[in-house]
């Protein structure tokens, strides 16, 4: 297979697997050469591009290891509107409609000493949000379908979000759910 130039692509994505193959990053390839180039990582599938200077050629990789073990702690799901909204399955957690307008409500109103925090945030369709108001749920005489709680991230939630489409070289190395 014959080998063509890259014309200005430092900007394509690279997948950077820990050194026991576990997928840690997506970077792109300036800094996946960085890494090479370092003596850090190794090129496990290259995509079949070159990079050409006046004295050299290089291979662009499309996957690369790293020579040592990065140690991170286990991810944690970030506290957004968003997130919120797809732990209670985008249902009303007071009265159970899936709503077209959604909002968020505090269980112990913020004004009352509540915290903006997972296990005092709950999905409300704008009725029952207007028919708590700042009140408490006892004050209010209303209940909850099931009480909130942090989520629980998969190992590879920082990938979940930062892969469109993966490039089919990169299947071997990622889980299934990640495959598209």
């Amino acid at each position: 297979m014959r080998r063509r130039p890259e014309a200005g692509g430092m900007d394509s994505s690279v997948l950077v697997l820990n050194q026991n193959y576990e997928p840690l990053n997506i970077c792109d390839l300036r800094r996946a050469l960085c890494l090479v180039f370092l003596g850090k990582a190794d090129i496990l599938v290259p995509n079949h591009r070159l990079i050409r200077s006046p004295s050299q050629e290089v291979e662009c990789p499309s996957v690369i290891r790293l020579r040592y073990t990065v140690h991170r702690p286990p991810p944690q799901v970030r506290l957004t509107r968003r997130e919120v909204f797809r732990r209670d399955g985008y249902i009303c957690q007071y009265c159970g409609q899936q709503a077209v307008h959604l909002t968020l409500d505090h269980v112990v109103p913020r004004h009352r000493g509540g915290k903006h925090c997972w296990e005092n945030l709950v999905t409300a369709c704008t009725r029952c949000n207007h028919r708590k108001g700042g009140r408490t749920l006892e004050e209010a005489g209303m209940h909850l379908l099931r009480p909130p709680t942090r989520p629980r991230a998969s190992p590879y939630y920082f990938l979940e979000g930062r892969i469109q489409s993966s490039p089919e070289e990169w299947w071997p190395f990622l889980p299934g759910q990640l495959r598209r």
